[in-house]
């Protein structure tokens, strides 16, 4: 069951994001710092194994995949999958989470079939208004807020604005933003409108993984 309180900190990781570490396969990278970061107060996380540097091997992801939500189930926070909705139905994923470039909404809202929450992201008004108009999403991402280089793909970022004008036009509809958040500035996040933020390199990237998903759980 959905709920806009699953999205106040919202982790959003895949191998490519933790290369830098200095230990340990791929894999354990990750995971090592997913079970740091649902030990300290995630809210949610979204596997999203994609670009340049992330795993190629099909098995290899689906195993990761699974592996992660396994983890997540022995914290009880919701796994959700990226993009990937006939694997979230199979491996029994809480929710999916696609862009606007991906399986078309109405073909994955017929696969989730009421049993995986469903969200989609929104980079310009046009999305929003499209995205307002297919009732069966449970949530809107909205963003990038700021640059970003977590993501390759990643639209301009749209500024806190953004966050207002989603807000008025979606009314009481979850939102989360994404793009370039920190513990610095998520408070303007909040005071903007969203339910919560999603990060990527504000954990994977921190020096301390503890110390940083406490501050922004706390936040």
């Amino acid at each position: 069951m959905f709920h806009q309180k699953i999205l106040s900190l919202y982790f959003i990781a895949g191998t490519q994001d933790c290369r830098h570490l200095p230990t340990g396969s791929p894999e354990q990278k990750l995971l090592g710092v997913l079970e740091t970061a649902l030990q300290n107060g995630i809210t949610c996380f979204q596997f999203r194994e994609k670009g340049e540097f992330a795993l190629k091997n099909d098995l290899q992801i689906k195993n990761l995949a699974y592996a992660c939500r396994d983890l997540c189930r022995q914290h009880n926070v919701p796994f959700v999958m990226n993009n990937d909705v006939k694997l979230a139905v199979q491996m029994g994923a809480d929710g999916v989470h696609i862009g606007q470039s991906d399986m078309p909404p109405e073909q994955a809202a017929l696969l989730c079939n009421n049993k995986v929450f469903l969200g989609m992201s929104n980079s310009n008004r046009a999305h929003l208004q499209h995205s307002l108009s297919l009732k069966y999403l449970d949530y809107l991402a909205v963003g990038a807020i700021f640059p970003t280089q977590s993501k390759a793909d990643a639209s301009a970022p749209v500024g806190l604005d953004f966050i207002r004008v989603a807000r008025e036009m979606c009314g009481n509809k979850p939102l989360v933003a994404i793009g370039g958040i920190t513990p610095e500035n998520a408070p303007q996040i909040r005071a903007a409108g969203a339910d919560g933020i999603a990060v990527i390199s504000a954990i994977t990237q921190a020096e301390n993984v503890a110390e940083t998903v406490q501050k922004l759980r706390a936040l």
